[in-house]
């Protein structure tokens, strides 16, 4: 993957993240990092559907 995420890396990585954002605000932070994803993930989900659903009506076999 690259020297980035080799372990020593990612200790690093680690205490980078949490002197930057310090230990008080990061639940809030991994709260909103979360919800973002789901919310991602939920309209990428739809606008799958979407595709999906004109493909059909468009009588596309593909």
């Amino acid at each position: 993957m690259g020297a980035l995420f080799d372990r020593p890396g990612t200790i690093v990585l680690i205490l980078l993240v949490i002197v930057l954002f310090g230990a008080k605000r990061l639940p809030d932070a991994a709260r909103s990092l979360g919800r973002s994803i789901r919310i991602f993930k939920s309209e990428m989900d739809e606008g799958a559907k979407d595709v999906t659903a004109e493909k059909q009506d468009s009588g596309d076999t593909k």
